[in-house]
């Protein structure tokens, strides 16, 4: 077995055992209303961790490609505006693609 796949397996092996602490260790009782607020925030913050990787990070360096950036940009700011999330996703699109014909 390769180191990439013991890796693999023992990842695996600690979420699931992370993911069962929860109910096994607090079953029955609420959290404490510290934890709450952290855990309401784990997945906003790993969207935008993910959503910054995609956008400027490459492998081991950064990569700064304009109509990328400028297609975030509009996407933020279509959501700054309310708009619906479909309608964010084809500015967003539609701003980055045009950029890449035009440039």
């Amino acid at each position: 077995m390769s180191t990439a796949w013991i890796v693999v397996v023992a990842v695996g092996i600690a979420t699931v055992c992370f993911k069962a602490a929860g109910p096994v260790l607090f079953a029955g009782r609420d959290l404490p209303p510290r934890a709450v607020a952290v855990v309401e925030l784990v997945g906003p913050v790993m969207l935008a961790a993910l959503v910054v990787v995609q956008a400027v990070g490459g492998d081991h360096e950064y990569d700064l490609d304009l109509p990328r950036l400028a297609g975030l940009g509009a996407a933020a700011l279509a959501l700054a505006l309310r708009a619906p999330l479909v309608v964010v996703m084809v500015v967003g699109a539609v701003v980055a693609a045009v950029l890449r014909l035009v440039a």
